[in-house]
């Protein structure tokens, strides 16, 4: 994929169409990352429509912006939003590079990885939207713990409202909330994939407080770029 050898991979990012404060740890803040992106906005990919909707009627715009980022020289593409695993595969099919929607797409590993009588779980910022079909669509188990912070809270009401601010303070406490609650309900989670790409800055003050791997889509996307240009060792 990459025509130079000893280019330097950039890793596309297809962002959605916000004005939400995108934070350091935030997938789309470049800042976060420790090589070189490009990021693009998907026109009319509100969080409303990605997430209630199912991104219905987006595909194309997609494609399209996930084209123009592989010519503007991106070697590998993710999204901002979880809930894109339901267009997964058609967008691996039609565009030119990689493509990984989601940090769902790690929980196969995870359940082949943690040790017997555990498994992963979800935290996702709708878990009235998040349904068998994203974790089946994933390659999960569609039984997979998963729970949503609070809707009527700062982090879901600033997102999916697509609000100018947000108190990260208290979006931290929600994220960490409903970390809790899920282990309270579910003793057997060994590790937690965030599926909100929002939500990477609280990954370690989560994992922290419950003593798990905590799983996101930057830890999946620094995984995925690893491979775009693997590191040279020293022969003798």
């Amino acid at each position: 994929m990459i025509a130079n050898a000893n280019a330097v991979p950039v890793l596309g990012i297809l962002m959605l169409d916000t004005r939400f404060p995108r934070i350091a740890g935030d997938v789309g803040n470049p800042s976060t990352w420790p090589f070189p992106t490009r990021i693009a906005v998907v026109q009319g990919a509100s969080p409303e429509r990605v997430v209630a909707g199912r991104a219905a009627g987006l595909t194309d715009s997609f494609v399209a912006t996930g084209r123009d980022l592989a010519a503007a020289g991106a070697t590998a593409l993710i999204t901002t939003c979880g809930f894109l695993v339901l267009q997964q595969r058609e967008l691996a099919a039609r565009l030119p590079v990689p493509f990984a929607a989601s940090s769902l797409l790690q929980l196969p590993v995870l359940e082949r990885a943690l040790p017997a009588g555990k498994r992963p779980g979800v935290i996702t910022i709708a878990a009235a939207s998040l349904t068998r079909a994203h974790l089946l669509a994933a390659g999960a188990d569609p039984d997979t713990p998963v729970i949503g912070v609070d809707p009527a809270g700062e982090f879901a009401q600033a997102i999916l409202g697509d609000r100018a601010t947000l108190d990260v303070a208290a979006a931290e406490r929600e994220v960490l909330a409903a970390g809790e609650q899920l282990l309270a309900r579910h003793a057997e989670v060994g590790a937690i994939v965030l599926e909100c790409a929002n939500m990477p800055p609280y990954a370690r003050a989560l994992s922290s407080r419950l003593g798990l791997p905590v799983h996101d889509m930057v830890s999946f996307g620094r995984w995925f770029y690893s491979g775009l240009g693997p590191a040279a060792f020293a022969r003798d």
